[in-house]
């Protein structure tokens, strides 16, 4: 998951509001928003992935490989040392622009649908410091900030107010009224600040799928 329950509880969610196991299942169902969201994830997880030779020396993956254990063409076993293949991965480092796997020395990978099985460790991570790297503070961010909206209703309609005021263009009041600008909904959860991180960290199109 991309946030803690420290994290939520740091944040002022209280015993009262919700239980431990209510904030894990929040917490689960908005890591899982942001994987569908953004077309991949933001964590190491082990995996295996199967995917499609083109001919050529470079195969896209879904993922960012953080650790790359083997590479395997049906029954054969491929290098994966640095002399013989170049791997773009994460922890992302400035100009990321899609993960890859290219192989040298005039090396392709052959044509056909998922005849490359790629294991190992996987995820669009940040460095840190660490080998594996960590979740991008934006993305921690905005699964706390979706938690908290979710958790809104039972914090009382004031709260769930000032979670959703940048939704108001007009109030009136029988003395006055003002006028807010208007700003463009996100498309994909109706709040732009969720929405702007959730396009940035948007998987490229036309990655291979797994």
């Amino acid at each position: 998951m991309y946030a803690t329950l420290t994290d939520l509880r740091a944040e002022g969610v209280g015993e009262t509001q919700a239980g431990d196991a209510r904030l894990a299942a929040l917490l689960a169902e908005a890591t899982a928003f942001i994987d569908a969201a953004c077309g991949w994830w933001f964590e190491p997880r082990e995996a295996v992935l199967r995917l499609d030779g083109r001919g050529t020396p470079t195969i896209e993956p879904p993922v960012p490989p953080i650790r790359l254990d083997a590479l395997r063409l049906g029954s054969t076993e491929l290098s994966i040392a640095p002399a013989h293949l170049v791997v773009v991965g994460a922890p992302v480092a400035p100009g990321f622009d899609g993960p890859r796997l290219t192989r040298r020395h005039g090396a392709v990978f052959p044509r056909g649908r998922g005849n490359v099985e790629a294991l190992g460790l996987w995820g669009y991570t940040e460095a840190d410091g660490t080998q594996a790297g960590r979740t991008p503070l934006a993305i921690r961010r905005v699964a706390l900030t979706l938690v908290l909206r979710w958790l809104a209703p039972l914090a009382g309609p004031d709260a769930d107010d000032a979670r959703h005021r940048w939704r108001v263009i007009e109030e009136r009041t029988r003395d006055q009224s003002y006028k807010l600008a208007p700003g463009a909904a996100g498309p994909l959860t109706g709040d732009p600040d969720i929405d702007g991180v959730l396009l940035r960290y948007r998987r490229p199109a036309g990655l291979g799928a797994a």
